[in-house]
């Protein structure tokens, strides 16, 4: 029973959190392109754009911190034992994440909102690149973590203890499942918030409101979506066949093969059947040879199956069962892949208006923009699921079992109790940063219905039209 919520609390406690890293990757790298540009030309529209989709950075990292803080308590609250057990190696790129990246990025990031007309533009235009590379170092410093959970190294194990304690730091940040898993976040991120500029943009545009503007935000978001999803497509498919060396069970799991395949392996595109109670699925459609190519990158590739590497499992670490939920990882690789599909059909289509010069007259791809901006949420968390589900029974592959990770004191009542306030801690969370975040995406550019308040008298700062726009976008960003 423990198990069972503590594992639901983490999870939940996760995804929630996994919506607002990519928001916040991406978005700061695309503020600091958008700032470049200002400082590179000069153009005041760009400026206006960099403090506009800035208020929408700010209040993503202010909801954001909040689930991450939930999520590293968490650790010590129900997941004791495996603290207790990895802590000399888990530890240290958590560490690592709140001295280094965190402090970088939350530094620097003051700095920018209070930095306008105080600092040089070039010093101004570093500090936002610093928050970029903040949110970059704080994402390669937990997926380190997460990357050795999935595939251990740089560790020896301590006689004297029985822990395993880091040797080697490098292994952490050269170990494959890292390099591929972190490269294909990165991507992620900058799929998530292209699209969120890019529907921001075509709502306004739709309506007719500085058309002008909006059409350079527009081909900003297209310009690095275009390639990011490309990319993210191919290092995803990539990253299956790191997996497949190091993790099989999880590739077979996420096709639902149970039976080993030697060669020429289909992948089932859609199937009825097949979860863990039924080991005969019925393949509505089938693509030959593909599954070979995904995990092995050959068409004569063997692809083991879920009942022989539970029975290699068993020889090798005890008897158990250490198949994961079939369900979970076939339907999360799919929902993953097509909607990222989706994803680069519609980013094509938006290049190609944008080539034709007609994105302003496309009013079907202007309406469709600001409802493709749920695609890479639901994409991202399907990837998360993909990634943590299909790891079970294991917490630490290989080394530890999430039964024997939980905290022995921690009772089900109070578990209960802790994921009821959480629950609801993030479903106001959720509102509100949902109410924010389409309050100041649908402003005007330099518009703030909270000058007055900020500024005494109603003055919004010196008497120049530059000085005092630039302070009334400056109110925002301070909300």
């Amino acid at each position: 029973m423990n198990l069972d919520l503590a594992r639901w609390q983490f999870a939940i406690t996760s995804i929630y959190h996994f919506l607002f890293v990519p928001v916040t990757i991406g978005l700061a790298f695309l503020v600091a392109l958008l700032q470049t540009s200002w400082y590179r030309n000069g153009d005041e529209t760009y400026r206006r754009l960099a403090r506009f989709f800035g208020a929408l950075l700010l209040i993503n990292v202010a909801i954001g911190v909040v689930t991450g803080l939930i999520q590293e308590f968490e650790f010590g609250m129900n997941w004791s034992a495996y603290s207790r057990l990895v802590g000399n190696v888990f530890g240290g790129p958590l560490a690592m994440e709140g001295l280094v990246a965190f402090f970088l990025e939350s530094t620097f990031l003051g700095i920018w909102i209070f930095g306008w007309n105080r600092l040089s533009k070039k010093a101004h235009l570093a500090t936002i690149w610093l928050v970029a590379a903040g949110t970059i170092l704080s994402a390669a410093f937990i997926m380190a973590a997460n990357s050795w959970m999935q595939h251990p190294v740089g560790y020896v194990i301590n006689h004297q203890t029985g822990q395993p304690q880091l040797n080697n730091i490098w292994a952490l940040f050269t170990n494959p499942v890292f390099v591929w898993s972190y490269i294909h976040v990165l991507l992620a991120s900058l799929v998530t918030g292209a699209v969120i500029m890019l529907a921001v943009s075509a709502w306004h545009m739709r309506r007719k409101q500085q058309v002008e503007a909006f059409r350079r935000s527009a081909m900003i978001s297209l310009a690095v979506l275009l390639p990011a999803v490309i990319l993210a497509l191919f290092v995803g498919s990539e990253l299956g066949v790191v997996e497949a060396t190091y993790q099989p069970m999880k590739i077979a799991a996420a096709e639902a093969q149970w039976n080993t395949c030697d060669s020429h392996c289909s992948f089932s595109a859609f199937q009825i059947g097949g979860g863990n109670n039924d080991h005969t699925p019925t393949q509505i459609i089938e693509i030959p040879s593909l599954l070979s190519i995904l995990a092995t990158n050959s068409p004569n590739g063997k692809v083991e199956g879920l009942t022989q590497l539970n029975a290699q499992y068993q020889k090798e670490y005890g008897p158990g069962n250490y198949i994961p939920n079939v369900f979970i990882q076939y339907w999360s690789m799919r929902v993953m892949a097509y909607l990222a599909t989706l994803v680069f059909v519609f980013a094509l289509w938006g290049g190609w208006l944008l080539y034709r010069k007609r994105m302003d007259q496309a009013k079907w791809f202007l309406r469709i923009a600001p409802w493709v901006v749920i695609l890479p949420f639901f994409i991202n968390t399907a990837g998360w699921m993909l990634a943590e589900n299909g790891r079970q029974p294991w917490i630490v592959q290989g080394l530890m079992k999430t039964a024997n990770g939980v905290s022995p004191s921690v009772s089900a009542t109070d578990i209960w109790i802790s994921l009821v306030i959480f629950v609801l801690i993030f479903l106001v969370l959720g509102v509100a940063d949902t109410w924010l975040m389409l309050r100041y995406g649908r402003r005007e550019l330099g518009h703030d219905p909270l000058a007055k308040l900020v500024s005494p008298g109603g003055d919004a700062g010196p008497s120049s039209t530059e000085h005092e726009s630039s302070d009334e976008d400056e109110s925002a960003l301070v909300y």
